[in-house]
């Protein structure tokens, strides 16, 4: 049997921006647009080392930093899903800043979208993606949004994400996350709240389907 791949090769967009900046909103309202039973979704985040193994900043975890992540690993499977395999994606517990022995197996699709904070900072991982979208939020909104969630989804208490914010979320943006917004084929403002902008790319990525021939899932 041969081992040459039947149908096109999966599109890979790209979703970055800062820590709640709503890069999730809007992968959700693509998602609802496009269909997901055309989509594959991973999250960058799944990929977070064990606590032991993130570097430190000034005596603090950094979760913020390239290193933090095993990226490595997520362009391996996206290499699987390009390829028409499936990929099995690691649990991150953020309680417990683990993984998991549970996994989550993703079927291959014809759009393949992958969203976080760092995805565009790291150049093989940028390598990856067909189309890039950056999701750009006032600094002020992308934090009041990371506390809200860390008060009530990851059980902090205010003073903890301050602190982390100050001495590691802002530094970081500032290093990788906002210098990576040049890679960018489409720039966001405001997130999911941009229903024009969304409903632009869905629009593409209808179109990027329709081209492909609607490749069959899974």
């Amino acid at each position: 049997m041969s081992d040459t791949v039947p149908y096109p090769t999966p599109v890979v967009i790209g979703v970055a921006g800062g820590s709640g900046s709503g890069k999730t909103t809007a992968s959700m309202a693509i998602l609802e647009r496009v269909g997901t039973e055309h989509l594959a979704y991973i999250e960058h985040d799944a990929y977070y080392r064990n606590l032991s193994d993130i570097p430190h900043t000034q005596g603090l975890i950094n979760f913020d930093h390239p290193d933090a992540l095993e990226t490595s690993l997520l362009i391996q499977h996206i290499q699987r899903l390009k390829a028409w395999q499936p990929a099995t994606i690691p649990v991150y517990d953020f309680t417990t800043y683990e993984r998991t022995q549970a996994v989550r197996v993703i079927q291959p699709q014809p759009i393949i979208l992958v969203e976080g904070i760092l995805v565009f900072a790291e150049p093989d991982l940028r390598e990856c993606f067909d189309v890039r979208i950056f999701v750009d939020t006032d600094a002020d909104l992308r934090f009041i949004r990371r506390l809200t969630r860390d008060l009530s989804e990851r059980g902090r208490t205010v003073d903890s994400v301050v602190t982390q914010y100050l001495h590691t979320v802002r530094p970081m943006h500032l290093e990788f996350v906002e210098p990576s917004k040049r890679y960018a084929d489409v720039i966001i403002p405001e997130g999911g709240k941009n229903l024009v902008a969304i409903e632009m790319v869905a629009s593409r990525i209808r179109s990027l389907l329709d081209a492909a021939g609607h490749a069959p899932t899974g």
